[in-house]
């Protein structure tokens, strides 16, 4: 089987992602599991890299051979597209692609809580969309950023690795930039971006302190900016920012951060009962008492805020696996495999 046949097997499985490792046969990720394409195909190094190498020009292959990593995005001919990433294990070559649809999801789509529309109504801070890989990040700020493009008129700014969904201009003008060919960093891509006449700035990935710190301070010029972490809670999310400063940043950073920070939307991805996945959200905005906890570094207490701040827009994890439990769209089994305190899901009642 060829790299194109995959691709199009792929989407038409509906999977989220490809695998291909030496001696074992290509997998695809549907709806959170592993499946074989061929079962009894199993791919030899010559077989990966000649479908790899097929995929690459000249120079990607020149930045992979030096770099022994790559990552790029890659459209077929069914118009299908791909964000690849490419690597070594054990001296082999292996991929893993992620299946990009063209179809923007609405906030709608993504059952996303009230308070996140109204906090894409703001007109400055820091908005994180936060998860492990593969929880569904992208599209949440996908989108997040069409709502914006729909609803309001101003200039969005994406910088990306590499660009996943395109947007179409409506209400907004919307300049998307992927690093390589537009850019040679995130942080060179947030130093000019001032100059680009942003209202709302799309990071996709805060990776490095210079990221992060660039970001921090492009929301504190009065603009709004969404980015993405890899963390697993929101109280996480915000020990995670100020961890990765020196120790002579860190109030600062501590102090900086409770006056620009918008709101943490932490998610994970859940089995629905009818099949196919969505994202269950922790949500955390930054209410007073929060700003304070962020300045005087008593960031555990921060889960405590969430669980008895409905009121203000919060939602903890499980009231939030509650809800899609109560709503039919989960198994108990499932909502009680992702909650803190599985023991709660038939006691306690979401104000």
């Amino acid at each position: 089987m060829t790299m194109p046949d995959i691709f199009k097997l792929s989407v038409k499985k509906g999977a989220s992602d490809i695998h291909l490792v030496a001696a074992a046969p290509a997998l695809l990720r549907i709806d959170g599991e592993l499946a074989a394409v061929e079962p009894k195909k199993v791919l030899a190094k010559k077989d990966i890299e000649q479908m790899v190498f097929s995929l690459l020009n000249e120079e990607q292959k020149k930045r992979f051979m030096a770099d022994k990593e790559l990552d790029f995005g890659y459209e077929d001919d069914n118009e299908a597209r791909f964000r690849i990433n490419l690597f070594y294990e054990r001296g082999n070559l292996g991929l893993v692609a992620r299946v990009i649809t063209d179809t923007i999801p609405s906030l709608e789509d993504l059952f996303m809580p009230k308070v996140v529309y109204d906090l894409l109504n703001l007109q400055q801070g820091l908005i994180l969309v936060t998860g492990p890989t593969g929880c569904g990040k992208s599209s949440s700020l996908a989108a997040m950023i069409n709502y914006i493009n729909q609803q309001r008129s101003c200039s969005i700014v994406t910088l990306e690795d590499p660009i996943e969904f395109r947007f179409k201009h409506d209400k907004s003008i919307i300049t998307q930039r992927q690093l390589g060919s537009d850019m040679t960093s995130f942080n060179e891509g947030l130093k000019h971006v001032l100059r680009q006449d942003p209202n709302v700035i799309m990071v996709g990935e805060m990776r490095d302190l210079d990221t992060i710190a660039a970001t921090i301070t492009l929301a504190e010029t009065g603009h709004l900016v969404l980015a993405t972490l890899h963390t697993y809670s929101a109280a996480q999310t915000i020990d995670r920012i100020i961890d990765i400063f020196p120790p002579y940043q860190q109030t600062q950073i501590r102090m900086q951060l409770s006056l620009t920070l918008a709101a943490v939307i932490s998610q994970r991805l859940v089995v629905k009962i009818k099949g196919g996945r969505l994202a269950a959200r922790e949500v955390l905005t930054n209410t007073p008492a929060v700003s304070n906890l962020i300045r005087e570094s008593k960031i555990a207490q921060i889960k405590t805020v969430i669980e008895t701040s409905s009121k203000e827009g919060m939602i903890s994890l499980d009231h939030d696996l509650k809800r899609l439990y109560d709503a039919k769209i989960i198994a108990k089994e499932t909502a009680q495999s992702h909650m803190n305190n599985p023991e709660l899901l038939e006691k306690f009642r979401i104000i």
